[in-house]
């Protein structure tokens, strides 16, 4: 798939196109809001287990904090780089906006494949990340969380370096951790459940339901599989998965079991025995009724948009469809349910763990879910009236919503 798409451009393009339909009462905020406040770039030594040192290149990103401190996760990849999180940032600001969380977007990365690294290595990683970063981050200024790569013991890490730079335990600066130091019931299924909530009640808003739907989930990490799982137990039948080798189809259905141990042996999907293989780039243009992308951004663009045959879109990742493919597949009457609002349940539920952190009081994973499914019904309600009122597509609909709320704290803090 190419990768020739600036996925910070295609952030300001999705801002610009939103914004025609609110100028020009916050031009000044617009144009201060079309760039990161801070972008932080450092680099972090590591003595590897040979003893030699290591130098990685790491980033934050700190797009807007008009409506609360900033909110992202930090991930860990060999193709992450400043634009990549420029895009994740701003993202993450009308994200938290769609969903009216009262926070900021930021994004953080560091350029590493985190597969080459021993354990002891990787640790060392996160804590030298904290090291060069940790002044610009804290509950009230920037509270970082999981991504690509990252996961709840690298938040253990990170919370645990923090807090020993600055002398008290402070759990509430990173999300995402584990349940004995602080974490959310509910945190490590949020994303998949969010997307799911959302895509049930859209679903239901056209009189349709899941039950009976063919669904394809491209990206096999542990999202998709909580997403595939879910959505199994609702009556869809997965009839295609992929991950980074390639792809399987069976229209009859195929066995998420079977991959999940597939992937617990670190195999690939293609090593599944039944159904027919593909490759990434053919898979994305198979027949469904639910397509799900599930990994990284510009899959969906220009060369492809128009050859999709699935009915409806959910990204469950981050920037999956470029601009110019969007405005493809609207014509085309496929809608697509954008990532701002189909996989915020992790940032919402990352919001109730700040929550919890801060009382000291924490909730059951049902107390979680019913709050969860709440937020996501009332933002899928507030994106579709939006989209309706517009005449617009989904992602348009989403970002009026989440642009007014942070163009107009920007205007009020500067004037009061």
């Amino acid at each position: 798939m190419s990768q020739s798409v600036n996925p910070f451009e295609s952030a300001r393009t999705q801002m610009k196109a939103a914004y025609e339909y609110l100028a020009p009462k916050y031009d000044h905020e617009f144009t201060l809001a079309l760039s990161p406040e801070r972008i932080i770039e450092v680099s972090i030594p590591v003595v590897m287990d040979d003893g030699s040192t290591r130098m990685f290149t790491g980033y934050r990103s700190q797009h807007n904090g008009a409506r609360g401190p900033y909110k992202g996760g930090i991930r860990y990849h060999q193709d992450v780089n400043k634009d990549e999180v420029m895009a994740l940032s701003t993202w993450m600001s009308i994200k938290c906006a769609t969903l009216d969380l009262p926070l900021g977007g930021g994004k953080g990365g560091i350029i590493v494949n985190p597969k080459e690294l021993s354990e002891r290595e990787l640790e060392e990683l996160s804590r030298g990340y904290v090291r060069k970063l940790y002044k610009y981050l804290g509950p009230t200024q920037d509270v970082p969380a999981p991504d690509v790569n990252t996961n709840g013991k690298i938040m253990a890490w990170m919370v645990d370096e923090y807090s020993k730079l600055v002398g008290s335990w402070t759990p509430g600066t990173f999300t995402g951790k584990p349940v004995s130091i602080g974490g959310s019931l509910g945190r490590d299924t949020a994303t998949a459940q969010g997307g799911v909530y959302v895509l049930t009640s859209y679903l239901e808003s056209k009189n349709e339901n899941i039950a009976g739907k063919k669904v394809m989930i491209q990206g096999a990490g542990n999202a998709w599989l909580v997403m595939a799982h879910l959505l199994k137990e609702a009556g869809a039948t997965i009839v295609g998965v992929s991950d980074s080798h390639g792809a399987i189809y069976d229209t009859s259905g195929i066995d998420i079991t079977a991959i999940e141990t597939l992937k617990a042996a670190k195999k690939s999907v293609q090593d599944h025995i039944s159904g027919t293989h593909y490759t990434n780039a053919e898979f994305l243009e198979l027949p469904c009724d639910i397509l799900i992308p599930a990994a990284l951004e510009n899959q969906i663009t220009v060369e492809n948009a128009n050859k999709i045959q699935a009915k409806l879109l959910l990204e469950l990742a981050n920037g999956p469809v470029t601009p110019d493919a969007d405005t493809i597949l609207f014509s085309r009457s496929i809608p697509v349910i954008p990532d701002i609002l189909a996989n915020a349940g992790g940032v919402t539920v990352s919001y109730f763990e700040q929550v919890q952190n801060g009382m000291n009081y924490f909730w059951s994973r049902e107390e979680v879910q019913e709050k969860l499914k709440l937020k996501m019904n009332q933002a899928l309600k507030w994106v579709l009236a939006s989209s309706a009122s517009h005449n617009v597509m989904l992602r348009t609909g989403a970002y009026i919503v989440a642009m007014e709320r942070i163009l107009e704290a920007m205007k009020t803090r500067a004037t009061e």
